[in-house]
């Protein structure tokens, strides 16, 4: 059995492998167990490696179409989205190797299938450095947070620009994983929880879904207790990011992250984070401890879960005019484009808790002149301390009734990314007039000053309004009822956090591609004032009740250009319309 021991084992937990070693134990995997363990390539990276996974099962198929045929729920163990926090590889070896050499066999394998990507950046495997996480406790060396092309994958679910996401999201196409355990290692305060789990859906996504996700976390920390953890039922994000009397705020996950991603395809997410200032035995050991746990809960109730799920792949099939939250808040202020963080209102309602952390001190830093926070993890301490967890919706969109339709011209770019999710579309073979279609006409458009995951991000102010719409053949409909109805509206509704819009696919439409020199616009502002009474008496309220307008020539001459026939109809509007 030495020829299964990770790198980690052989180095006393000193050493992480890399990629060469995900390719060597899964063919080591499957040569010892073939009827019970396939390993496969599911894609490549963008340098050109192998994206390695393993579909482990003893439901007498190794098959996803036989598996989804018969029903059986797959638990997808997601490792390595950030090579550095290395845990979930290792674990994910530790765990399965574990339960197939039981004697006698492990029954939890006869009744569900488990899906493992150990390394899915590969590429951020590769670039192996001592430093890549100076706030991390081992192992030795580790990997790079990003890819090849410096994208972080947890940033990409949505945009799918990468092609390591690419290669994911057909995997789960393909393999329709009941839920996802998305393995991390946190960082920030340093306190005595070894653990955080944010199960999804249980803030988001659908109701019946949100009962069964408070369920399983709570079995599951539970059960995390029971071997001595301490877990957080939460992320632990700090109000103020080194300011622990700052208190925390529940982060309600958009679906550009994995935690926000698979509750929009009607299947749970577990955000696992085992803590970064515990040693790497402890970590691996509190993460083969999750994945073991989560396992056994799945093996007990994945029929159940997988019925509840396809549940409500039909409500949502059925959303036609529902409306629909595509946004949330807990408390806090929403982010303009392109920012990461969002702006925490620290006089918003908050629970009080008592946390396990460490006495700390701050004090005026000599080096940055700003107050600095140092830990003392020999002396716990009880934090009381706020929890800003109420969740709110901030934004809710009735759904279409129909549908979306998107002109031919942008087809291409939008139906690739429809694609990718797995999206049901089809197109158009001869033109089709769409008399009462609504069109979304932006007023205020802000562009992020700098790029955010290599785009520059958009957010749009505006409404949808009834026109008639022409549209071309190879124009592209897409229907409102389909299973993935929630990721639909997620991906098209224009001002959704992590739209197509939001991250920049749709720029060109904000741009004024015709301007008049300012002389011709003084002629036909002239003959519009002397020749349409209502224009000139809207003209002479907005000069004498917006100062803004009046002491603005540009503002005050574009007035008459909208109201001319030389304007672009097509400028600020959203190309995408509702059917």
């Amino acid at each position: 059995m030495t020829d299964l021991l990770t790198v980690a084992e052989r180095s006393d937990f000193r050493l992480t492998g890399r990629t060469d070693e995900v390719e060597t134990l899964s063919a080591a995997f499957a040569a010892r167990w073939p009827e019970a363990v396939r390993s496969f390539e599911y894609g490549r990276s963008a340098e050109g490696r192998p994206m390695r996974a393993m579909i482990v099962s003893r439901c007498r198929s190794l098959d996803a179409g036989e598996l989804k045929a018969r029903g059986v729920p797959v638990l997808m163990l997601q490792a390595g989205i950030h090579p550095g926090e290395s845990d979930g590889k290792d674990a994910g070896f530790m765990v399965l190797r574990d339960l197939l050499s039981a004697t006698p066999a492990s029954a939890l394998l006869n009744d569900i299938a488990v899906l493992f990507v150990p390394a899915f950046n590969v590429d951020g495997h590769e670039r192996v450095g001592r430093w890549n996480r100076p706030n991390q406790v081992g192992p030795e060396e580790m990997g790079w947070r990003a890819t090849a092309q410096n994208l972080n994958l947890n940033r990409d679910y949505m945009k799918a620009e990468s092609p390591e996401m690419q290669a994911m999201l057909r995997l789960l196409n393909e393999w329709d994983p009941l839920a996802c355990a998305d393995l991390h290692v946190t960082d920030g305060a340093d306190f005595e929880p070894d653990i955080s789990l944010q199960v999804e859906p249980v803030n988001q996504g659908d109701a019946h879904l949100c009962k069964i996700g408070v369920e399983l976390r709570t079995a599951l920390i539970d059960d995390l207790e029971a071997k001595g953890s301490i877990p957080l039922p939460f992320y632990p994000d700090l109000v103020e990011t080194d300011n622990p009397a700052s208190g925390f705020v529940l982060t309600v996950y958009s679906p550009r992250f994995s935690t926000g991603y698979f509750p929009q395809r009607n299947r749970f997410t577990v955000l696992v984070e085992t803590h970064s200032w515990k040693p790497y035995a402890t970590r691996v050991r509190v993460t083969q401890n999750t994945i073991a746990g989560l396992i056994k809960l799945m093996a007990e109730n994945g029929a159940a879960w997988l019925g509840a799920a396809r549940g409500a792949d039909a409500a949502a099939a059925a959303l036609d005019g529902a409306d629909m939250t595509l946004a949330y808040a807990s408390s806090w202020r929403e982010p303009t484009a392109g920012a990461e963080v969002t702006e925490v209102d620290q006089t918003a309602e908050a629970e009080m808790i008592d946390f396990r952390g460490y006495a700390y001190t701050r004090e005026k830093s000599e080096i940055s002149g700003a107050l600095a926070t140092a830990y003392d993890p020999s002396t716990p301490q009880i934090w009381t301390v706020p929890y800003r967890n109420k969740v709110k919706a901030s934004l809710v969109v009735p759904a279409p009734r129909g549908g979306y339709a998107v002109p031919a011209g942008w087809a291409d770019i939008v139906g690739a990314k429809l694609e990718h999710h797995g999206v049901t579309f089809s197109a158009l073979e001869a033109p089709k007039r769409f008399e009462r279609a609504e069109a979304f006409r932006a007023t205020h458009v802000r562009f992020s000053t700098s790029p955010f995951e290599g785009r520059m991000l958009a957010n749009v102010d505006g409404a949808w309004g009834e026109e008639a719409v022409e549209l071309g053949a190879g124009a592209l409909i897409v229907p409102i009822t389909q299973p993935r109805a929630r990721l639909l509206m997620a991906l098209l509704e224009p001002q959704a956090p992590d739209s197509l819009l939001a991250w920049g696919f749709f720029n060109a439409c904000f741009e004024q591609k015709e301007a008049l020199e300012p002389y011709v616009a003084e002629m036909i502002a002239r003959d519009i004032m002397a020749n349409d009474l209502a224009v000139r008496t809207e003209f002479n309220r907005r000069l004498r009740e917006d100062a803004a307008f009046a002491a603005n020539a540009d503002a005050r001459l574009e007035f008459f250009l909208r109201r001319h026939k030389s304007w672009d109809e097509q400028y600020m509007r959203y190309p995408v319309v509702r059917v």
